[in-house]
């Protein structure tokens, strides 16, 4: 996904102006919020989510889901085994 450095926007400043990001969204589509200056969140108009998301899974392969799938779980594996309890 390519994002413009003028869709960014730090995780104070979404805080304390929402109203000022979510009139981003509506002009530029969708802006990512930063947390610890890398991206963490994006906020994205809603109608325009299933699109997105559509794009986004078919141009990935079930090699690269599987690799992205192995991360998040190695990643997270003491909370996944205290769950497992």
């Amino acid at each position: 996904m390519m994002i413009d450095s003028k869709n960014m926007v730090s995780i104070t400043e979404a805080n304390q102006n929402f109203s000022r990001v979510a009139r981003m969204v509506d002009e530029r589509g969708m802006a990512v919020i930063l947390k610890n200056n890398r991206p963490c969140y994006l906020l994205m108009d809603f109608s325009n989510a299933d699109a997105t998301l559509d794009a986004t899974s078919e141009s990935l392969s079930r090699e690269e889901l599987m690799a992205m799938a192995k991360q998040i779980l190695m990643e997270h594996r003491e909370t996944f085994e205290v769950l497992a309890q």
